[in-house]
């Protein structure tokens, strides 16, 4: 069955525009209501959301459609979606909703949804929920005394943080370090320079004063430059970057230099094959990682297994073949000993255990390899398939014969935006960008 309304990490839209209406979550709580009600037991499901304004309208719209159904309701508030995936499998609930469009502005939103082992739902079962959607629901709404309640889950920022903490070593601590923590005026706003102070380090918070529409506006995971300059302002250690809900990071060194997910996962690869603790003997990454991550791990004995883009698709082969360390480039890691989703505060905090272990500084403890230019531009598109078009098709050919056996080219459509990502890599910087260029113009034109 094709999904119309689920991408690569849920339901995501233009807030109050097309598939993100009071309406749609509405029918979604009622399709995935009916689907885990089964059996005679009242059902639970969780609740959390970011900072974004129309999280107010959304989150009403679920819990009618939940209760509707005869589920109990818990909502939590503001928090990070890993947050959620934890308390989801924590509280027995038998289904978790995160409302976030993660990194995106504040304009676009969207409805993520965990299983009760807390784990992001499968293709099959969002595929039926859609069809759910389309059935009639008379038949299937509670009856009148039957009906769900509600309620808010007034500690469950105050859980999270204790199981982020007992995550970190508990010989270690972070005193003696200045660290930068931007939490994008997000999820995260609270719990991360929280969990930060109370581990001993000294935090500088940025974009923790979240006001429904300055979400990932000129900061965050997606906006390092202001993260970066903060470091270097204060004169920090270095720089922590979460996104919107918190489920990726990108981090800097005392020098404000940049550290995306390649560069952290081959540090936590290294430090967890050191102490017997990697499993699998490699790490599982999406074709947007980069080579030089790939040849780094093999100068380890390492394997790099490539998935497609989107960590639900990294955490299905890692849960499938045993392997506990995965993520993406953009700075989703998932470490499946702690979390059963990408987690930015519990990344980092591994990152910072390394750099306290070895008392060296940032800049020489995470940056093990030199990545290949790497160049991925977007090219906008509305509806048809440009990527069908011979022009498109003869000049991607043409930029694979150009890169040879020494780069890579990666052409897809975006999972979470009308978009097509181009990205190519290889030794020469000059002949990416010819080659990116050239395919973004013919996309281009074939798309107009």
């Amino acid at each position: 069955m094709t999904r119309k309304l689920f991408g690569t990490d849920g339901i995501r839209g233009r807030a109050n525009a097309g598939n993100m209406t009071a309406e749609v979550a509405l029918r979604v709580a009622m399709a995935a209501g009916r689907y885990f009600r089964g059996g005679g037991n009242r059902r639970r499901v969780v609740i959390g959301k970011d900072t974004r304004l129309s999280g107010y309208m959304l989150e009403p719209a679920l819990v009618s459609g939940f209760t509707s159904m005869g589920m109990e309701v818990i909502t939590f508030g503001p928090i990070p979606t890993p947050a959620v995936g934890m308390l989801t499998a924590s509280m027995r609930a038998d289904l978790g909703v995160m409302i976030s469009a993660s990194h995106n502005q504040y304009f676009d939103n969207g409805i993520k949804l965990f299983g009760p082992d807390g784990y992001k739902l499968s293709d099959e079962i969002e595929s039926e929920i859609e069809r759910l959607m389309d059935v009639p629901v008379e038949d299937a709404l509670a009856e009148s005394r039957h009906l769900g309640r509600a309620r808010r889950l007034e500690d469950s920022r105050g859980r999270y943080i204790e199981f982020v903490k007992a995550t970190f070593p508990d010989h270690l601590r972070l005193d003696g370090l200045k660290i930068v923590v931007d939490c994008a005026n997000g999820a995260a706003y609270r719990v991360a320079p929280t969990v930060l102070e109370e581990l001993g380090a000294e935090v500088v918070a940025i974009a923790v004063s979240p006001d429904g529409f300055n979400i990932n506006d000129n900061c965050g995971a997606t906006a390092i430059d202001t993260m970066c300059q903060a470091v270097v302002t204060h004169g920090a250690d270095l720089g922590i970057a979460l996104d919107g809900d918190a489920d990726r990071v990108v981090m800097a060194d005392e020098h404000g230099a940049p550290l995306d997910g390649d560069q952290l996962m081959a540090l936590i690869a290294g430090t967890w094959l050191d102490a017997g603790r990697l499993r699998g003997n490699g790490v599982v990454a999406t074709v947007m990682s980069n080579l030089g991550l790939e040849r780094h791990l093999e100068s380890r004995g390492l394997d790099l297994i490539r998935t497609s883009v989107g960590d639900r698709y990294v955490v299905e082969h890692m849960r499938a073949n045993d392997y506990n360390l995965g993520g993406e480039q953009s700075g989703h890691i998932v470490l499946t000993d702690y979390a059963t989703t990408g987690d930015g505060l519990i990344a980092g905090l591994q990152v910072l255990a390394a750099i306290v272990e070895t008392g060296k500084p940032a800049s020489e403890t995470c940056r093990l390899f030199t990545p290949l230019p790497q160049l991925l531009k977007n090219v906008e598109f509305n509806g048809g398939k440009p990527l069908d078009d011979k022009s498109v098709k003869a000049a991607i050919k043409d930029g694979e014969a150009a890169l040879g056996d020494t780069g890579r080219l990666l052409i897809r459509p975006s999972g979470t935006e009308p978009v097509i990502r181009v990205m190519a890599e290889g030794d020469d910087d000059g002949k990416i960008e010819r080659v990116v260029d050239d395919i973004c113009a013919a996309i281009a034109k074939a798309a107009a």
